[in-house]
């Protein structure tokens, strides 16, 4: 008996030092939880259509460094790689059936997300706001954030569940049901300029600005209705360069990256 206690008390030692030295981590991070918007095109890495692995690889890779350091991840994808509703409609095919298969595009770039976070040994789960339980779960809000809570990464897919919404309102929209700290948009360039960059040489960006700033110089950050739902709520986003290697790790430890959109 007297073995058993004299081997158990270094080992219990071992444990709370283990989860002291976690906890520690885990509050030097600038945010708990936040919620990453990510485009169907981001998917698509050098290719004209679909999804590139490579790139799905990197981005599990970089989901996984904040995992580790506990942050809790949400996700929303986009299905602009595979196929857009609007452009259906300009197209003649009717809106509301060209956004129900643009959210069917989502939930195939989610699926392939979550399959590649678990190749990563990542805990997921993908939630869906249009009812397909042979492969996800629906979306319930108090379900979502136990899953958080318990360090799986939740990924919504099939936006909103309504046509006329697009997904930029859908990652606004949970951000606000899971209370995230803020909205991480992951895209091609390192955040906000005056001008499209890949057009303008001598577009300038912005470190940080304003909502109102955003409504006022006609920026496209998101559209209105995502802005809006993030100004109303009080929460910032950050655009920025996704297919920086370090740079999702680098802004959840507060450093300075990308353009901060706030209050």
């Amino acid at each position: 008996m007297l073995a058993r206690a004299t081997f158990g008390w270094p080992l219990l030692f071992l444990v709370a030092k283990h989860a002291r030295n976690i906890q520690i981590f885990a509050s030097r991070m600038k945010y708990k939880r936040i919620l990453l918007k990510l485009s169907g095109e981001a998917l698509m890495g050098a290719k004209q259509f679909g999804i590139d692995n490579d790139r799905l690889k990197q981005y599990a890779e970089e989901i996984k460094q904040i995992v580790e350091s506990r942050v809790e991840v949400a996700i929303v994808v986009g299905g602009g790689n595979i196929f857009r509703g609007v452009q259906a409609a300009e197209g003649g095919m009717e809106r509301t059936q060209g956004d129900y298969m643009g959210m069917l595009a989502t939930v195939i770039n989610s699926m392939a997300l979550q399959s590649a976070l678990e190749s990563c040994g990542v805990d997921t789960r993908l939630q869906s706001a249009i009812e397909l339980k042979q492969i996800a779960e629906p979306f319930i809000r108090r379900r979502a954030v136990r899953h958080l809570e318990k360090g799986r990464v939740v990924i919504f897919g099939g936006g909103t569940g309504n046509p006329f919404f697009t997904t930029d309102s859908a990652a606004s929209l949970r951000a606000i049901e899971i209370d995230a700290d803020v909205i991480l948009k992951g895209t091609r360039v390192d955040g906000i300029y005056t001008a499209d960059p890949e057009k303008d040489p001598n577009a300038t960006r912005y470190d940080r600005i304003t909502f109102s700033e955003v409504y006022e110089k006609g920026l496209k950050v998101m559209d209105m209705t995502a802005i809006t739902l993030c100004n109303e709520n009080k929460l910032p986003i950050v655009v920025f360069n996704m297919n920086k290697a370090g740079n999702l790790k680098r802004i959840v430890s507060g450093e300075d990256v990308g353009t901060l959109v706030d209050l």
